[in-house]
């Protein structure tokens, strides 16, 4: 049984920027992180839009120094897998395997993943061709061809960022549509746009340097058909927020992301929410990093019970 003032479940972007800054105001503060290799900015291939850093670097690499940065600040990181969590009017209680962690506060940053690979070679070429951002890649296929899959509204947004930068994007449905979602008639009407209607994806091909080409089998059609891309974005399975570990003690909003309020705190006192878990349509790393920050800071106020936020700037 383990007691610190700042218990963070989850190691990415937002828990290591959250663990940054309440480290840095001498809270004790433990990481739980279920596996370093796995959350959605560990799997990325290239990241080239994190401000700050000159050129391209993997999300692995860049959440290495982010955890880094964290431990020598003080905060210490736990490789631990969390199936549940208490609480009390003084303490949030964390349960896993490696034992029991006890925290004045709890911040929830577990991301939300939950995406399971569904296509062959999917798996094979993620980070490598495969993506599951194109706000994080559509900048690498300029002039080049793409292929999106997916009806939903994430598709659909998705597809509208590549617009700007592929020479084609194939946008692959195998439901109908719903003509009522938002951007879908300016996608539509997109000169560089392909629509297959009534198209299943059935695999993505390629080689040691990535994709190649995606195989599509359209309803009535026996044979397969291959496209030609060097993209393949996939929505087919949407992702949500990792909340099973909260087993309903805290309040979830209709679009599956925790509820919090302008300090990243929750409907239950002493618990923040931040990154990927409050179900943003801003999934990007920089984001997460503001919501950590702002989570410390929040934190910081609320355990030495200030009525102002004393910024990081002023303590050294």
């Amino acid at each position: 049984m383990k007691r610190a003032d700042v218990v963070i479940i989850g190691g990415g972007p937002a828990g290591c920027s959250c663990a940054l800054y309440t480290a840095r105001s001498n809270l004790s503060t433990i990481i739980l992180d279920k596996n370093q290799a796995v959350g959605a900015l560990a799997i990325t291939h290239k990241i080239a839009n994190y401000p700050g850093v000159a050129g391209d670097v993997s999300g692995e690499e860049l959440l290495n120094i982010m955890r880094t940065q964290a431990i020598n600040y003080g905060a210490e990181y736990k490789q631990a897998q969390v199936y549940g969590i208490s609480i009390s009017d003084t303490e949030r209680i964390v349960y896993t395997p490696e034992g029991t962690f006890i925290g004045k506060t709890l911040v929830l940053a577990t991301g939300a993943m939950g995406r399971a690979s569904t296509l062959p070679g999917e798996n094979e070429f993620l980070g490598r061709g495969v993506s599951y951002c194109a706000t994080c890649d559509a900048a690498f296929y300029k002039n080049q061809e793409v292929v999106v899959y997916g009806s939903n509204q994430e598709a659909i947004d998705e597809a509208l960022v590549l617009t700007k930068f592929a020479s084609t994007v194939h946008w692959i449905t195998n439901n109908k549509p719903n003509m009522n979602s938002i951007g879908i008639q300016l996608l539509l009407d997109s000169s560089n746009v392909k629509h297959w209607k009534r198209t299943r994806l059935t695999s993505i091909e390629g080689d040691e340097n990535g994709v190649t080409s995606v195989k599509v089998q359209s309803f009535g059609q026996n044979d397969a058909q291959e496209i030609v891309v060097q993209g393949a974005f996939v929505y087919s399975t949407g992702s949500l927020p990792i909340t099973d570990y909260l087993q309903g003690l805290i309040p979830i909003n209709a679009n599956g992301g925790v509820r919090i309020n302008d300090d990243m705190m929750t409907d239950i006192e002493g618990v923040w929410a931040i990154g990927d878990i409050r179900n943003t349509p801003f999934k990007q790393a920089v984001v997460a990093c503001s919501d950590g920050c702002i989570a410390a800071m929040a934190i910081d106020k609320y355990l030495n019970q200030r009525k102002d936020v004393r910024v990081d700037w002023v303590h050294r």
